[in-house]
């Protein structure tokens, strides 16, 4: 005869979108999640403004220097041209200086690209069909002047500016790989940051809520493994409501302080790919972490206790990390494969993997296989939970003697 009951009961997925519900809704309109949000927002502001007044001052500090290798009559009609304009436009103008051994655009490429001298771009041609060479940010900064200079000193009534052709070179002596790097360590860190930051939500909600005895109230009505899914992607939710907060707010500030961060090279997969994988990295890491510190959650009674067992996951967390950044140099190696399956190192690994090789289906193994591993630790902290607090008290060893004994009989 069927059990009434069981037909009422919640589907685990169903109960842990309850708790999930109730949990990102108590400490989203909690006091204790606005200052926590306050918290990080504080060296945000700090760190823009100073960044935008660096930024200003490095700007204005750089050179803007224009190597000349035209004809040595060309050249001195150029100087004369500066020399005239400069009362009226001033610092708008560049600072000029002849160069002896380039006399092609090839020269002139081959000369940024060695890093020889301090220029921001280099003229060759004739100032009929001037060349401008240099990274893209410097031509577009000083064509233009250019062709005023390049006009006046022409002597032309009315000023006409000729069209000039440019050459821009990526970045002196920089290769692609290297670049790529880089951006896989922005990634990195800022993944990392996220996760240690945000995954520390997940305990002392636990916590409190072990203090509370509500935990055991709701581990007695439905499944653990679904108060302790539930609890991970409600705090998961809340994660990214603090981020876009964080991240509109580091926006804002870098816009209004006049910030002009360094771009960073394209990565492999390319810049949407890159974020979704991000994101969805961070999902697993933070899912990862939080399910362990739910583990530790469940053997501690109190926030001494706490801090004490959650040592050793930060520490693991950091050496993980540290192993990730060091397979990012190896692509390929066996190092990198292993911090790829690893599940805490995994996320890490695979965005510096997204950064610097463009091949799609490793990530969708490496998330399937993170997905996989999750649904393991939660499993493990709710038996563990189970064990611990469920069956714990003083009438517990009897309550199992008694058990024993009626199954003997």
């Amino acid at each position: 005869m069927d059990d009434p009951t069981a037909k009422s009961r919640l589907s685990i997925w169903q109960a842990a979108f309850v708790i999930a519900r109730r949990d990102f809704a108590a400490i989203l309109f909690s006091r204790a999640f606005l200052f926590f949000l306050l918290g990080p927002l504080f060296p945000i502001v700090v760190g823009g403004l100073a960044g935008g007044i660096g930024s200003q001052v490095q700007q204005q500090t750089s050179t803007s220097e224009i190597g000349v290798a035209l004809s040595a009559g060309e050249t001195r009609q150029l100087l004369a041209a500066r020399e005239a304009l400069v009362e009226s436009l001033g610092p708008a103008l560049p600072e000029l200086a002849r160069l002896e051994d380039v006399t092609s655009a090839e020269d002139a490429k081959a000369y940024l690209e060695a890093r020889r001298g301090n220029y921001a771009a280099i003229l060759t041609g004739s100032l009929a069909e001037p060349m401008l060479t240099g990274p893209r940010a410097q031509v577009d900064t000083w064509r233009g002047r250019i062709a005023l200079l390049a006009s006046t000193a022409r002597a032309e009534t009315p000023v006409s500016l000729p069209e000039i052709a440019t050459q821009t070179v990526a970045t002196s002596g920089a290769s692609q790989r290297s670049d790529r790097v880089r951006t896989a360590q922005a990634g990195q860190v800022l993944l990392f940051l996220l996760i240690m930051l945000l995954a520390g939500m997940v305990l002392s909600n636990l916590v409190e809520e072990k203090g509370n005895k509500i935990i055991e109230v709701l581990a007695a009505a439905i499944p653990m493994d679904a108060v302790f899914l539930g609890k991970l992607f409600a705090m998961l939710g809340v994660s990214f409501v603090g981020i876009t907060v964080w991240g509109l707010t580091g926006a804002a500030v870098m816009g209004f302080g006049g910030y002009q961060a360094q771009a960073l090279t394209e990565p492999a997969v390319g810049w949407p790919l890159f974020f979704l994988f991000g994101m969805l990295y961070f999902a697993m890491g933070y899912l990862l972490l939080g399910s362990l510190f739910l583990a530790i959650g469940s053997m501690a009674k109190t926030v001494r206790e706490v801090q004490t067992l959650s040592m050793p996951v930060t520490m693991l967390q950091l050496l993980v990390f540290f192993l990730a950044s060091y397979a990012m140099a190896r692509p390929g190696s066996t190092v990198e494969l292993v911090a790829a399956i690893f599940p805490l190192s995994s996320p890490f690994a695979m965005l510096a993997r997204a950064a610097q090789l463009e091949a799609i289906w490793p990530h969708l193994l490496a998330l399937a296989w993170q997905a996989f591993a999750v649904a393991i630790f939660v499993k493990a902290g709710a038996a563990l939970f189970r064990r611990r607090v469920m069956q714990s008290g003083p009438n517990s060893k009897r309550r199992r003697w008694r058990r024993g004994k009626a199954r003997a009989a």
